[in-house]
């Protein structure tokens, strides 16, 4: 499964856009021999997903719609065999795709149903990068900017899984970044309030 992880990461962040699409159906093709070899197995179930989400970005838009709704059948089947499994990775990335893909009639997107697919995540894995790191960008995404920033600082601080330590250095430089452009808002916000109270003061 270590395998299947490190090269999926190696595509999202190392590989050009142009050939990540080839390099997806390749790993995909990998994940379903892991999954008759593991039929009771969740883990392969939530790797095929995962892949699945991130080789519909390369997709038009039917396509792409296709593979997140397969993604999101095959997670909920993960689930049901072990929510446990990969410390909830399924809940994070299933809740991902409902705060991420558009709402009803385009898509399934629901934020009340990402909500608690990722606060379920974060009670099954509280010091988790992904399930933190997520939850955070979820806040973001509703404007939740303070409530954002304290998942972003645990995401960012969270120790490195050493079977994952790319993906996890990786995705702690994205809450670091997060952090660093909610801070630049602030200060930007702060400074536009002074210098509306000037213009007050000036008028006045």
């Amino acid at each position: 499964m270590q395998s299947i992880e490190s090269e999926w990461a190696a595509i999202y962040y190392k590989t050009p856009k142009a050939q990540q699409g080839e390099a997806y159906q390749k790993l995909l093709n990998k994940t379903t021999v892991l999954e008759k070899e593991h039929p009771n197995a969740a883990e392969p179930i939530v790797w095929e997903a995962v892949i699945k989400a991130t080789y519909a970005d390369h997709q038009d838009a039917m396509s792409a719609l296709s593979l997140v709704n397969e993604a999101k059948d095959l997670l909920h089947k993960a689930i049901n065999i072990n929510p446990q499994a990969m410390d909830g990775s399924a809940y994070v990335t299933l809740g991902t795709l409902y705060y991420m893909v558009p709402k009803w009639p385009v898509a399934f997107g629901d934020e009340d149903k990402a909500k608690a697919l990722l606060e379920t995540a974060l009670k099954i894995n509280p010091k988790g990068i992904d399930s933190n790191y997520y939850y955070g960008n979820f806040l973001l995404s509703l404007d939740r900017t303070e409530e954002a920033k304290k998942y972003f600082e645990y995401a960012a601080n969270a120790p490195t899984r050493p079977e994952q330590t790319f993906a996890d250095d990786q995705l702690k430089a994205e809450a670091q970044k997060a952090l660093k452009k909610i801070k630049q808002t602030t200060s930007d916000s702060d400074d536009n309030v002074f210098a509306s109270f000037n213009h007050t003061v000036q008028v006045h």
